[in-house]
């Protein structure tokens, strides 16, 4: 993630981030620290696998807090569009490629982190910023629009259907 790339999120799901940001902070450093401590009483360091599997965990947890803070950094608070046509982060958007009916796909523009989504929904998720998203941001349903894939190809989407994520 970018540093200065704007994270759209629920206000729900900033809770839920911030409180898990607060708990690492407040439980998850010093229950850390702890296990450190208490490992490097064990003596030679060297050949300590708890003391390698805490600082390896410390690291984790440390590269969590770093990209919490990000992300809440970097957050703008909203809600989702209700009964709308056009295309906005939040809300779930079926295509149809090169005009194609039988060739079509739903997905949600956005991120799993702006829902408080756990990563085993089975849709698929484009943010803005990606060549699709950043296509059809915007526009309404029954628009077509052009994107360059990265492969150097362009591809043609037509909007079918645009609906609010209800999770």
């Amino acid at each position: 993630m970018a540093e200065h790339e704007t994270i759209w999120l629920t206000q729900d799901a900033f809770d839920k981030l911030n409180a898990e940001l607060e708990d690492l902070k407040e439980n998850g450093r010093p229950g850390i620290a702890a296990k450190i401590a208490a490992a490097r009483e064990e003596g030679d360091l060297s050949e300590n696998g708890g003391y390698h599997a805490a600082r390896e965990e410390q690291g984790q947890m440390e590269g969590r807090i770093r990209q919490l803070e990000q992300m809440l950094r970097n957050a703008e608070v909203g809600e989702i569009a209700e009964d709308s046509d056009q295309v906005s982060t939040g809300t779930l958007v079926t295509i149809a490629y090169f005009d194609d009916a039988d060739d079509t796909e739903t997905f949600l523009l956005g991120s799993r982190e702006m829902l408080g989504l756990d990563n085993d929904i089975e849709t698929s998720v484009f943010s803005p910023q990606s060549p699709l998203g950043a296509a059809v941001l915007g526009a309404k349903k029954g628009e077509s629009v052009t994107y360059t894939a990265p492969n150097g190809k362009d591809i043609k989407v037509t909007i079918l259907e645009v609906d609010p994520f209800r999770g």
